[in-house]
């Protein structure tokens, strides 16, 4: 990574390095931040696995990337065919203990 100044050297924590598996993903926003919760959905149960908190500005910057990345993706191992709705399992989300 750079920052223009020179090269950044990004140290990952050891906790990370195997990563997360997502089938989910919840994403809720205010003015200053957008929150990308992603979840592990196995019914009749769900796991948040990771969360993402990051600026607006960062946000477009990550859905560029990411566009950029599935088109080189698709013209290397042809277009991805979009996953269906979920359904059949009810509303997927959170609820407080003692809420609605």
């Amino acid at each position: 990574m750079s920052d223009g100044r020179g090269e950044i050297k990004v140290k990952m924590q050891e906790q990370l390095m195997g990563g997360v598996y997502a089938n989910g993903l919840q994403i809720s926003h205010t003015r200053e931040e957008f929150i990308m919760d992603f979840l592990m959905i196995a019914p009749p149960n769900g796991t948040l696995t990771a969360r993402v908190i990051t600026s607006p500005g960062h946000m477009k910057r990550i859905l560029a990337a990411m566009s950029e990345n599935i088109k080189k993706y698709e013209s290397k191992f042809g277009t991805i065919r979009q996953a269906d709705e979920p359904s059949g399992h009810g509303r997927i989300g959170f609820a407080a203990e003692g809420g609605n």
